[in-house]
């Protein structure tokens, strides 16, 4: 590292300024979105201290929320970065969504979308490929079980309402949420989605299961197909 590296590394930054001792003395809260993520880095890399790489991660994933829904393939293109500051990302996501994960299930009565969103978000919006997620509550809406079911491609999944309706059985759920991503951005429901919701929501009914809504999780945010109005439109039992 050459002499201007060595003047310019945040540990000859004044001591209230350097994002560690900052967080320790008046709180993490203090702390800007960059300096956090240069304690989790540590180190920089050359030309850059850990602060102007956290900043430059963050630019170029739109936020912290699109650099905690990064996966390793795209922090591997990120130049600089090595085995051990992209394992240190990855746990620090994880962490996130377990934590978000752990305060759903089994505590959380679910009365609207307002209440699984957080969760569903980060651990949804930036999937490159559709998944289908099932959220199974008891009869008093508190979150049994918050499960990936079925992958597919971008474009579709192969869904399949048996397996969906086998799986609420063996938890004893009585009630669920469907949710899909649309790693393309669009929140508008597909010509696939409206008969797959349909398809759905009837065969629960059948069975005595109340489905709840229907949710699609995007980078652009979500869409709640009840709120829409579509959720259990011109469904016929």
């Amino acid at each position: 590292m050459d002499e201007s590296n060595k003047n310019h590394g945040i540990k000859n930054w004044p001591k209230s300024e350097r994002p560690r001792e900052l967080l320790l003395e008046q709180g993490p809260e203090y702390v800007s979105d960059a300096g956090l993520v240069a304690i989790l880095l540590r180190t920089g890399v050359k030309g850059q201290d850990a602060v102007a790489l956290g900043r430059e991660l963050i630019k170029q994933f739109s936020g912290l929320r699109g650099l905690l829904s990064a996966g390793k393939k795209d922090l591997e293109n990120i130049k600089g970065l090595g085995p051990a500051k992209i394992a240190q990302l990855l746990a620090a996501t994880e962490i996130a969504k377990r934590q978000l994960k752990e305060e759903v299930v089994g505590k959380k009565v679910i009365n609207g979308p307002e209440d699984v969103i957080e969760y569903l978000s980060l651990s949804m919006a930036n999937l490159k490929e559709e998944v289908f997620k099932v959220i199974y509550l008891d009869s008093t809406h508190v979150v049994l079980a918050a499960e990936v079911l079925f992958k597919g491609t971008v474009d579709q999944s192969a869904v399949y309402p048996r397996e969906i309706i086998k799986r609420a059985f063996e938890l004893n759920a009585t009630a669920l949420i469907f949710v899909h991503n649309h790693p393309s951005g669009s929140l508008k429901p597909s010509p696939h989605d409206l008969p797959l919701n349909r398809k759905l929501v009837k065969a629960c009914l059948a069975v005595d299961l109340t489905p709840m809504d229907h949710f699609i999780i995007s980078p652009e945010g979500y869409m709640s197909f009840k709120n829409e109005g579509i959720f259990t439109d011109n469904v016929i039992i």
